[in-house]
């Protein structure tokens, strides 16, 4: 096992036997390494070495603490709007010594009001469909960045919904990158940002996924 996993596996031994809050759906190191560290290490190619990055919606660290961990010259940001979940996460920080991470418990559309397209990287995972997540990362993301979520089965559904509107939020067209082997339907989705977001962006908080940005 290289560097990067044993720290991450010892990653996710900490979220296994966190009992301050509730951070993965997950059980045991083994299925939390395997069914979630593992899936985000699938991104880090799509990831700059260096920069600023955001992981919204973060919840346990994913997957902002698996690009902290690969890219040392990397600083990542992980936001959360649970107060006990950034407690947690930042206790299991500490724990690992990881320097280029801090925890920020903030809505993201509050904290993208005052850190406004300033990120060379955004990331979401389990966040929403892919069309609120990228409202939601959009605003935070400078031009020439990038916007990263995970996907499965229904990504076609969610992409086809927004159809060709992504540019209303100054992004391009979604790049869908299938990975874990061929019958798999795990899909890491990228947007590069081509364009500056319009200045109604962010909505206030929770409009998102009610009135969708497409319709």
């Amino acid at each position: 096992m290289n560097p990067q996993r044993s720290i991450l596996y010892r990653y996710a031994e900490l979220l296994s036997s966190c009992k301050r809050a509730r951070l993965t759906g997950t059980k045991g190191a083994d299925e939390i390494y395997t069914l979630q560290v593992a899936d985000c290490i699938a991104s880090v190619d799509f990831v700059p070495e260096s920069g600023l990055a955001v992981d919204v919606g973060s919840g346990g660290g994913l997957p902002g603490i698996v690009w902290a961990v690969y890219r040392p010259n990397l600083k990542v940001t992980l936001i959360d709007s649970i107060n006990k979940k950034c407690e947690a996460v930042s206790e299991i920080i500490s724990s690992l010594g990881i320097a280029n991470v801090e925890v920020i418990c903030s809505r993201s559309e509050d904290y993208a009001r005052t850190h406004r397209e300033v990120f060379d990287i955004a990331g979401a995972r389990a966040l929403s469909s892919a069309g609120v997540t990228a409202e939601l990362l959009s605003p935070l993301v400078k031009k020439g960045g990038r916007i990263i979520t995970f996907k499965g089965e229904k990504v076609h559904d969610e992409i086809s919904q927004v159809n060709d509107k992504w540019n209303l939020l100054g992004l391009s067209k979604p790049s869908l990158n299938f990975y874990g082997g061929e019958d798999s339907s795990r899909c890491v989705v990228t947007w590069e940002k081509v364009k500056k977001c319009p200045a109604m962006y962010p909505r206030r908080t929770g409009l998102a996924g009610t009135k969708f940005f497409w319709e």
